[in-house]
């Protein structure tokens, strides 16, 4: 029955704008999307995954060691040290980069963001346009076809969908809807199409609902890098001030009051990792935007340490391996049936003609055989990637199915078995076409299917596809191909596209249990035949062997897999549910992009690791001695000046540099297990070595400045004997940097003017032999404490292999 134009009834007011009723084929007029605009009516931009400016600023401003360094430098100031106020300037360095870097990181992705924003088709005046999804209002008429995420609520005024809430409600069920049936925002199309009126846009949507309500709950989603480097801020800001405390109060007793907060402030700024939580942020928002340039939206920066551990690669056929595009190469009318050549183009126009098409093989399918047809479906069902066909209902003309031969012919699939798999295995997707005896219903009865005709499809295999399979197999990347067609025909795509093992092939209609999907996984390369579901299942399963798996997609069929995998990358040609659920989006959807994607995770991640170790060689140093301090009569050998002039030559400049480094090996173990590592030989060195030096000191009588002295040209040795295996192996740039920052330090502490700025006094007689005996240890003493802790590693390692 034809609906009137406007039905202006008073369903609920908001903002004193009554809802309207609009016709589902004329939609709203331009003046009625005007007065909503205005009113607040419109859908909800989509919240940016980035911070807004003002946080970036508040956050790397107000923090907790900037206020411990601004009450430090009072007390300089009290005092009357003011070169001891050299660490301000670095303090200030790094809060200005760290700003800089990360607004001009958010800028480039915000950009990205908007270039990636979804867009629907909205009925508006009777004229069916593309409108950008923060665009819409609310009473707007839109269409939802498969592969859609349902922008905002919305009833179903004309059509059928079916929809998947497992993002909302965590079931993974298809839900069918009909007319009158609601649509919840923040679910997706898996199938069908239809025109929907949104009733609830913007923060009143279901799904603005559920994130506000997770905000009031918020969890932790750091990554482990950022939640390791957390736990060690948090632990050093709780002992800072009652260590500091303490330690002033003890060093009052034998020193002036100037020395002693010279010495504790010089002790407290040893402690505080500075720069380490600053070179991390902003490593990797230069990371994202760098990858920005290349067209990669990243949506949530937690992935670039992801990337660099990947070890698993999912890949579907279509979209990945080959082109998207497929074309019609034949038919082949069976045996068994009365039908000729021209009734299957008969039908075949029918079931085409005048349809949208969902995906691509729909596509080419009514590119060949959509002409004019004078037959009128009855009903329709529409394509599900878990039922794996389509049908149409033309009354006294027949019912129809088209499908994956499997699934169409179910139980008696051998009867054309050995004609179609002889096309699969050619890499031939294989359609049936088929008759049905009664009306359709949820499921096929395969009693009731008559075989009527194969039809064979073909896409090209990506040009890049081989090459790029070929970096992944040199990386240590093993590729998995995860595909809803026949497996002979994905292994077939997939070994002349050059991947690995790609013989080895399982149907997953044979997985059933956990144990059949974890056999699966260790054994087989290829996976065929896999409904939405298996796809998660599979994920999962890689997951529960220890593998980092990534996965890309493009497909309404691959958002709940993208959403499981450790990374989730989704092409931007696909479905706006796959791009939304995904941490990454390649907006040129080109998969030749993946390799820079993976490598460039992998130099930040490495860098990141190598400069932390000599951020941590300081901390160490410097908790470990306060905490002894606290206990025995010896003054904190070293003043701050002296520190920044260390930490900038030994630490801040070199680690500028190693992170712009090219390293692309994968990363393993855990972030903080491997700096720690790598930072306690240096770490303890420099404890033993100044107490050693200060024990002599007192022992032989030496002067006090011989101690402090001493203790410079130990910390500074030790800094750059770390310094030297972190630049192993040794390229240009690190030989260029290495030799540099020594002859800079060599400078501070051997030229006259510039020893006396920074307080360093000549090394009297009476203790030259001291001091080069230490100097001789250090290299020995820093070896020694590498080797104990890489025999304890090498031990663990062995018990858990032994375990496994």
């Amino acid at each position: 029955m034809k609906q009137k134009k406007r039905n202006t009834q008073h369903i609920s007011h908001h903002r004193n704008i009554p809802v309207i009723n609009a016709d589902f084929r004329e939609g709203l007029s331009p003046e009625e999307v005007r007065v909503r605009q205005q009113n607040g009516l419109r859908n909800i931009t989509p919240a940016s995954n980035t911070k807004t400016e003002r946080q970036i600023i508040k956050e790397k401003v107000f923090t907790f060691f900037n206020l411990i360094f601004i009450v430090l430098a009072a007390a300089l100031l009290l005092v009357g040290s003011f070169k001891n106020l050299a660490f301000l300037a670095v303090a200030i360095a790094n809060t200005v980069i760290g700003i800089f870097q990360e607004i001009r990181a958010k800028r480039a992705v915000d950009k990205l963001t908007l270039v990636a924003a979804g867009t629907l088709k909205a009925i508006r005046s009777g004229e069916r346009i593309s409108v950008r999804t923060d665009q819409l209002v609310r009473d707007d008429i839109v269409e939802f076809a498969a592969g859609d995420q349902i922008c905002a609520d919305a009833i179903v005024r004309d059509g059928q969908l079916q929809v998947n809430e497992s993002l909302l409600t965590g079931e993974a069920d298809a839900i069918l809807k009909n007319v009158g049936d609601t649509l919840k925002s923040g679910s997706f199309v898996i199938s069908g199409r239809c025109r929907a009126q949104l009733t609830h846009v913007g923060a009143d949507s279901y799904a603005a609902k559920l994130a506000e309500e997770a905000r009031r709950d918020v969890r932790s989603t750091k990554s482990e890098m950022m939640l390791s480097l957390t736990k060690l801020i948090t632990v050093v800001g709780i002992a800072l001030i009652p260590m500091g405390i303490m330690l002033f109060i003890r060093q009052m007793g034998t020193l002036s009051l100037r020395d002693s907060v010279e010495a504790t402030v010089a002790a407290l700024i040893g402690m505080i990792p500075e720069g380490l939580y600053l070179l991390t942020s902003v490593a990797i928002a230069v990371s994202c935007l760098k990858l920005t340039k290349s067209r990669v939206l990243v949506q949530d920066m937690n992935c670039i340490e992801t990337l660099a551990h990947v070890d698993v690669l999912c890949v579907d056929k279509t979209g990945t391996i080959t082109e998207p595009e497929m074309e019609v190469t034949d038919i082949y009318p069976l045996e068994s049936s009365r039908f000729t050549y021209e009734d299957i183009e008969n039908i075949l126009a029918a079931f085409y003609y005048g349809e949208e098409p969902d995906n691509e093989t729909a596509r080419a399918m009514a590119a060949q055989f959509g002409r004019e047809s004078n037959w009128h479906a009855v009903k329709r069902i529409a394509f599900s990637s878990a039922t794996k066909y389509s049908g149409a209902d033309f009354g006294e003309k027949g019912r129809y199915v088209i499908g994956a031969p499997e699934f169409v012919m179910g139980a008696r699939y051998e009867q054309i078995r050995e004609t179609a798999e002889p096309w699969s295995a050619r890499g031939c997707r294989v359609l049936l076409l088929a008759s049905y005896e009664t009306e359709f219903d949820v499921k096929l009865e395969s009693e009731l299917v008559t075989p009527i005709a194969l039809i064979y499809l073909t896409n090209l295999i990506r040009p890049d596809a081989p090459k790029t399979f070929h970096y992944f197999a040199e990386q240590g990347v093993s590729i998995r191909v995860i595909s809803g067609d026949n497996p002979l025909t994905v292994s077939e795509v997939a070994t002349r596209a050059g991947i690995e093992n790609a013989d080895r092939y399982v149907d997953s209609t044979t997985l059933v249990s956990d144990r059949d999907y974890a056999e699966a996984v260790r054994k087989y390369t290829v996976f065929g035949r896999v409904t939405p579901e298996q796809k998660r299942k599979l994920i999962h399963a890689f997951q529960a062997q220890g593998h980092t798996v990534a996965m890309t997609g493009d497909g309404v069929n691959d958002v709940l897999a993208l959403k499981d995998a450790d990374c989730g990358i989704a092409m931007a040609s696909g479905s706006q549910a796959a791009s939304q659920v995904s941490q990454i989006v390649l907006l040129n959807s080109q998969f030749s992009a993946m390799p820079s994607i993976v490598a460039e995770g992998r130099r930040v991640i490495n860098n990141i690791q190598r400069a932390a170790s000599l951020f941590l060689v300081k901390n160490i140093f410097s908790f470990a001695l306060t905490l002894i301090l606290l206990f025995i009569d010896m003054p904190y050998p070293l003043q701050a000046i002296q520190l920044s002039l260390i930490s900038t030559l030994t630490i801040g400049v070199p680690s500028f540099f190693l992170a712009l480094e090219p390293n692309y090996a994968r990363v393993e173990g855990k972030f903080m297990r491997n700096v720690i590592r790598r930072a306690i030989p240096g770490g303890l060195t420099n404890v033993l070595l100044v107490l050693a030096a200060g024990v002599f000191t007192k022992l032989f009588h030496l002067p006090e400045t011989d101690f402090n002295a001493m203790s410079v040209w130990i910390v500074s040795t030790v800094g750059f004997v770390t310094l030297y295996y972190v630049c192993k192996p040794f390229t240009r740039l690190r030989i260029a940097v290495f030799v540099t920052m020594l002859a800079a330090m060599l400078l501070a502490l051997l030229i006259p003017p510039f020893a006396a700025f920074f307080e360093i006094m000549s090394i009297s007689k009476k203790s030259i032999l001291l001091f080069i005996l230490l100097m001789l240890a250090c290299p020995t003493v820093i070896r020694f404490f590498q080797l104990i802790f890489d025999n304890q590693v090498a031990r663990h390692e062995t018990k858990k292999r032994q375990k496994k």
